[in-house]
């Protein structure tokens, strides 16, 4: 073994010196920068996620987006502050300045690319299809209306405020103006697609408008950008703009995204089959990402944003059975990369161009401009249809944010020289303002509870299934073995809701609502669906009275009552019986002489110190316990106890007598030690650890210390303190 370590490690050091020899030598310096390039990617995303959860939490915990937290902590930690700092072994910065026009690698940008994918593309497959289509013609009234006004109100701005504020004249085709007038008809769909999901509001009347018309917007939007450097371009070059060449290459951005569109809806079926053929689940939802991230390069190949490309996909995708599959296992993805695509917009951001007075005045009119342009634009068709004034609202906010969009925009008329770098910061102020705007006063609009439209929507009647049975217990189990029937037919089962036990079954184009409400199990179902649901309720219940009947037949349960008490190993593990009790709920000597009496006295306890909230509720629980079977061991030791709402936690009182009661125990003998336990009947509460630490703590020595006690105090002592095993004495002699 000792030979086979050292070949290992004469391996190892033969390659440590081969890669050092060729990183000194001349021929490799091309590699060693690629190698650096890395090193610092891999610094940056580490700290961007740290400092993007920090601030995260911290504007949570001041009930504040957690999205604006991540975008505060780019600005912070950007190149334009802290990240191009000098610090030992990086003279440049952790963030450094990667070129004038664009302040980041290419290398953390191509991060934040496939992080906004990714965001896009979970947000389509939110979208609830049947709304998306309903708002699909309003939704692109909105994007139309939008960019239209946004598109006037920022050229115009520009050319009154410009002349007045930095003494420059310029035209309504100027390119500072077009670049101006472009940009604030921006929409960050990533940033308002994470807050609807935040709260829950995607398949909103709302949600899927704001999405729908943030597409046409986004689309609009390019369009605008292409139309503007053309006619940018026609005039440097001849004076004359070519409007047909520019008219081609609207219609052609606006046919693809309609194409794509309606062929990924009509196939998504075919698309869900074949995902299917890869099995397992984890396969499935990352075939599906494939998908995602092609369908975006051929977009941005053809002209259009990436984005679009990712949402049309998850869009066709949300009405299959796989999409909640999908969604559950892309989680820890989108949980790793969208934080860091709001860090870095963040860090795009440049406030030191900030500092003139003029610069700063302009940029907030061109910012209060923005807002109200958007407001108006998307609002008025919003109105004009179903959507009541709140609801007009939460379009208008929704549609504000700019983010990356705007930031990328900017950044080509930077790098291309059609910005000065002064209406470069008022583009990016704007930027920032209503990205910070936006979020707070979405969310609080979406706080209320009111709907948004006027008339509420008619969807196909549903119909409600509601099974009752004698207990919680009973309705657990059932809800179980329903949901593993419904897996074993082809189901695919999604947890919605884990604490309140809602779930979802989807098969093709079934979808069926579970919720387990407490004592009763509802499902949420169509109308063609009921023969369905009853088939399986009686399939399982008759498998459940199967597995009753054998529970029925006569089992050995005091050879597992005895087991409860085998010794086991660990140390320390008494001193955790603390945290579940004190000396106000031990008794030294109990007065009762039988069963009854016991418990009834070790619940006066409980109830004296105000740890149960209903004394004939937690009796009846034990007493129910009781009858099931006997609580009563062996070695002398009882351990009566019950579920019950009465208690908020687990509960317990220990008492002594030392003479014995009969507690019809498995072997026969009286019960000295008492352990009476209460735990809460509709919610998790550590019973089994508890008892398991209790047989520990009640070994053979401990039995027989604790029957000795006189005190409560005493009694604490025992049953608290860890056997833990004698520390050697590493004294300077021994060592």
């Amino acid at each position: 073994m000792l030979r086979t370590m050292g070949k290992k490690v004469s391996v190892i050091l033969f390659l440590c010196l081969t890669s050092t020899v060729v990183l000194a030598s001349g021929d490799s310096i091309a590699d060693m920068d690629i190698m650096h390039q890395m090193m610092l990617l891999v610094l940056q995303l580490g700290i961007i996620l740290f400092v993007a959860r920090l601030g995260n939490i911290l504007f949570e915990k001041f009930k504040m987006p957690g999205v604006l937290g991540e975008l505060t902590a780019g600005i912070l930690i950007g190149p334009y502050l802290i990240g191009a700092l000098s610090i030992p072994g990086f003279p440049n910065g952790l963030f450094p300045i990667y070129t004038e026009q664009f302040p980041i690698s290419p290398e953390l940008f191509g991060v934040c690319t496939l992080a906004s994918i990714v965001l896009l593309f979970m947000a389509g497959l939110e979208t609830d299809i049947k709304l998306f289509i309903r708002y699909s013609a309003i939704g692109s009234l909105v994007g139309i209306g939008g960019v239209v006004i946004s598109f006037l109100v920022g050229d115009l701005l520009t050319i009154v405020f410009s002349k007045i504020l930095l003494g420059i004249t310029l035209g309504f085709f100027s390119p500072a103006c077009l670049f101006l007038g472009i940009i604030s008809t921006t929409t960050s769909v990533g940033i308002t697609a994470r807050i609807l999901s935040e709260q829950g509001k995607l398949d909103s009347p709302e949600g899927v408008t704001i999405l729908s018309g943030a597409v046409v917007d986004d689309v609009l939007g390019i369009i605008l950008l292409a139309v503007g450097l053309g006619v940018i371009s026609a005039s440097k070059a001849s004076g004359n703009v070519n409007w047909g060449h520019i008219g081609l290459i609207a219609a052609k951005a606006i046919g693809i995204w309609l194409t794509a569109t309606v062929i990924g809806l009509v196939a998504s079926r075919k698309i869900s089959i074949l995902l299917k053929w890869f099995g397992d689940r984890s396969s499935i939802a990352m075939m599906a990402l494939g998908l995602a991230l092609i369908l975006a390069g051929l977009f941005e190949e053809a002209g259009l944003a990436m984005i679009i490309g990712a949402y049309i996909m998850g869009l066709s995708l949300s009405k299959t059975d796989i999409n909640h599959v999908i969604m559950e296992k892309l989680n820890p993805i989108y949980s790793f990369l969208v934080p860091i695509f709001f860090t870095v917009m963040g860090m795009l951001v440049n406030i030191r161009l900030l500092s003139s007075k003029n610069i700063l005045l302009f940029g907030i009119i061109y910012t209060f401009g923005a807002i109200i342009a958007k407001l108006i634009g998307c609002g008025l068709p919003a109105l004009f249809s179903n959507f009541n004034l709140l609801g007009t609202l939460r379009i208008g906010f929704g549609m504000l944010p700019k983010g990356e969009v705007a930031l990328i925009t900017a950044g080509i008329g930077l790098s291309a020289g059609l910005l000065s770098p002064e209406i470069f910061g008022v583009a990016i102020l704007m930027t920032l303002l209503t990205t910070l705007v936006s979020p707070p006063v979405l969310i609080a609009l979406f706080r209320h509870d009111s709907e948004g439209v006027r008339k509420s929507i008619t969807t196909e009647e549903g119909t409600r299934l509601l099974f009752k049975f004698p207990s919680l217990q009973t309705s657990g189990l059932m809800t179980s073995k329903l949901l593993s029937a419904f897996d074993s037919e082809g189901f695919f089962v999604h947890t919605l809701n884990q604490s309140q036990k809602i779930y979802q079954l989807r098969k093709d184009e079934m979808i069926i609502g579970v919720h387990n409400k407490g004592k009763e199990i509802e499902f949420d179902c169509s109308a063609s669906e009921v023969p369905y649901i009853n088939t399986a309720m009686y399939e399982v219940l008759a498998e459940f009275e199967s597995t009753v009947k054998e529970l029925r037949k006569p089992i050995d349960g005091n050879s597992i009552a005895k087991r409860l008490q085998e010794r086991m190993t660990g140390a320390g593990i008494r001193s955790d019986l603390a945290a579940y009790m004190s000396k106000d709920v031990l008794i030294p000597r109990l007065k009762g002489e039988n069963k009854q009496d016991i418990i009834d006295e070790l619940l006066d306890v409980l109830n004296q110190n105000s740890l149960i909230k209903n004394f004939n509720s937690a009796k009846k629980a034990i007493y129910d316990r009781e009858e099931s079977m006997s609580t009563g061991i062996q070695f002398g030791i009882a351990i009566p106890h019950g579920r019950t709402d009465a208690v908020q936690r687990l509960v317990c009182a220990i008492g002594l007598k030392p003479e014995g009661v009969d507690f019809n125990s498995i072997d026969g003998k009286p019960s000295q030690i008492f352990v009476l336990t209460l735990s809460p009947e509709s919610a998790s509460a550590p019973h089994m650890h508890f008892m398991s630490m209790v047989s520990q703590a009640l070994d053979e020595n401990g039995r027989k210390t604790l029957l000795t006690c006189k005190t409560p105090k005493q009694m604490y002592e025992v049953l608290t303190k860890a056997s833990v095993p004698k520390k050697r004495n590493l004294s300077r002699k021994n060592i």
